[in-house]
């Protein structure tokens, strides 16, 4: 079946929008799960910090999901 572009008002999306929302949600809820933990205090550079896990759940889920 795979993935396809969806038409929005004319404009097609790219269907990597998905993992990439997705990808942003995981994030959010492992930065949350770190800041509650004493593991966030040995974090130095928070906004380099993010990008890098950003791009690591991002790169994992688009290599376990694959193309759906």
């Amino acid at each position: 079946m795979g993935l396809r572009e969806w038409s929005v008002g004319g404009v097609l999306l790219s269907p990597f929008l998905i993992y990439v929302v997705l990808a942003l949600l995981v994030t959010g809820v492992l930065r949350l799960l770190l800041r509650l933990t004493p593991a966030g205090r040995w974090i130095w550079h928070e906004a380099l910090f993010d990008c890098a896990l950003y791009v690591c759940v991002l790169t994992l889920i688009t290599v376990v999901l694959g193309p759906l």
